[in-house]
């Protein structure tokens, strides 16, 4: 369910290709998402030092939730999230990852970070950008 990335957010992950789900062709095709929240400024350090050790169990759980290639950048107060989804079935994977204990209390500890956009859609937390170029 993109709402509730789009409302909690996730973070990132590096996964060897060959944990990858076996899915059929149809099935592999990788959904990209880009999303952007503002950071508070007295935030920035410790946000930074958060995701430069990030909890072992969360990484497992967004593994688990086949969310793959995720990165987070930082520019003008601005944190802009990228991200693949190789799995089958988004909203389950999301209600999963939303329903784990660990991601909850990891959440509960950025949010207050976090300065959602004023021009976010209703029930959105990270505001999801539209994808208008990619190249592979």
């Amino acid at each position: 369910m993109v709402e509730l990335v789009r409302k909690h957010g996730v973070y990132p992950l590096s996964i060897e290709e060959s944990n990858l789900p076996d899915l059929n062709e149809k099935e592999s095709r990788v959904k990209r998402y880009g999303m952007v929240i503002g950071l508070r400024p007295e935030a920035e350090q410790e946000y930074r030092t958060y995701h430069g050790d990030v909890w072992p169990k969360v990484l497992e759980v967004i593994r688990e939730c086949n969310i793959r290639n995720y990165s987070i950048y930082f520019k003008d107060g601005k944190l802009f999230s990228y991200f693949e989804y190789c799995g089958r079935d988004f909203a389950a994977d999301m209600a999963r990852m939303a329903a784990d204990q660990t991601t909850k209390e990891w959440w509960a500890i950025m949010k207050p970070m976090q300065a959602p956009l004023a021009t976010r859609q209703d029930g959105e937390w990270w505001a999801e950008m539209e994808e208008v170029f990619h190249f592979d």
